[in-house]
């Protein structure tokens, strides 16, 4: 009679397990992190997908908002949780490619602790001012924070914090007009947008999202879009190249959605197969373009990775050319 080593039979065990796991998936409630706070464009898309990916799991998709730490603690929070595909996470341009390189020090490795799932919407920004300023333009607001430099009383800027795509860009603008605007980070994108309008701050790149509705109530002045190209949800806004006479001016984010890197790999390909098809739904996609941000079919794995890589050269090049590297 032969007998079968203790080791050689929790390996058939774990083999076995393994794809039952997957199959019985979702045994309970799935939790999605967002890494900002409600009201943000991010946070109203994943409630936009959240209800179709719960009808479609059958099992409730609950979003959980946790702000802060440049986007970090969400993504965290995913890499230090049960690899078991009951946790998933957003994450963004700053999370996947800006942090590694502007951070001393991560809690979490966005090259291994993940398995991406899907990118699914590109994130433009919008370049707004408080009313309460009186400019209207790119030239007349940088004419303005250039007297205001001279006279010892900067200009103000709301961001969500260094290394936020958001903060990049204001930085970027600062050096290319060679200007200096005054930093005001905040953890969440509501208060950081509601403090422009009333004046508390005078400036920042937004999601387009958060501000939308002030901007058409007038509590908000655009002054350009940070895409290539007009966005219909903001008609007549000029993109940040053509309203700030600065060629190749394009800095725009994107929304991946993550789980842990060893969730088995039949509930990634599931879930990547339900957002395909979810975002392919016109009628979301509508919604998603009525808020100023840019649908996107995702990739496949491979293409996935691509993008990220080549992200990762893009954006590592400005935070360096700004001096950052390491900064944080």
């Amino acid at each position: 009679m032969k007998y079968i080593s203790l080791a050689a039979s929790l390996a058939m065990v774990a083999a076995w397990a393994a794809p039952a796991t997957a199959q019985q998936w979702p045994t309970k409630n799935i939790t999605l992190i967002v890494p900002l706070g409600p009201g943000a464009g991010m946070d109203l898309i994943a409630r936009l997908y959240s209800e179709k990916l719960s009808a479609s799991l059958g099992k409730t998709v609950v979003v959980e908002n946790r702000p802060g730490a440049s986007l970090s603690l969400g993504a965290t929070a995913v890499a230090q949780g049960e690899p078991d595909g009951h946790t998933l996470g957003i994450a963004t341009t700053t999370v996947m490619v800006v942090n590694p390189v502007l951070m001393k020090q991560l809690r979490y490795n966005p090259k291994t602790d993940f398995a991406p799932i899907a990118i699914y919407v590109k994130s433009p920004f919008v370049f707004i001012a408080s009313p309460k300023l009186g400019v209207k333009t790119v030239p007349d607001f940088i004419a303005l924070a250039k007297k205001r430099q001279a006279e010892n009383n900067p200009l103000s800027y709301a961001s969500l914090g260094a290394g936020a795509s958001q903060h990049l860009s204001m930085e970027y603008l600062k050096q290319l007009y060679k200007v200096d605007i005054l930093h005001v980070p905040y953890k969440v994108t509501t208060q950081a947008v509601g403090d422009i309008a009333s004046g508390h701050v005078s400036s920042g790149f937004s999601e387009i999202g958060a501000a939308l509705g002030l901007i058409r109530d007038g509590q908000l002045n655009a002054l350009a879009v940070s895409s290539s190209t007009e966005l219909p949800a903001l008609p007549g806004v000029k993109p940040f190249a053509e309203a700030g006479n600065a060629p190749g001016f394009e800095l725009v984010s994107w929304h991946i959605m993550l789980a842990h890197a060893k969730t088995p790999r039949p509930i990634v390909d599931r879930l990547h197969n339900e957002m395909k098809t979810i975002m392919a739904d016109p009628v979301l996609t509508q919604k998603i373009s009525d808020m100023g941000l840019l649908p996107y079919t995702t990739p496949d794995f491979d293409g996935i990775n691509k993008y990220i890589a080549s992200e990762g050269e893009k954006w590592g090049k400005v935070v360096r050319d700004l001096g950052l590297e390491g900064s944080q």
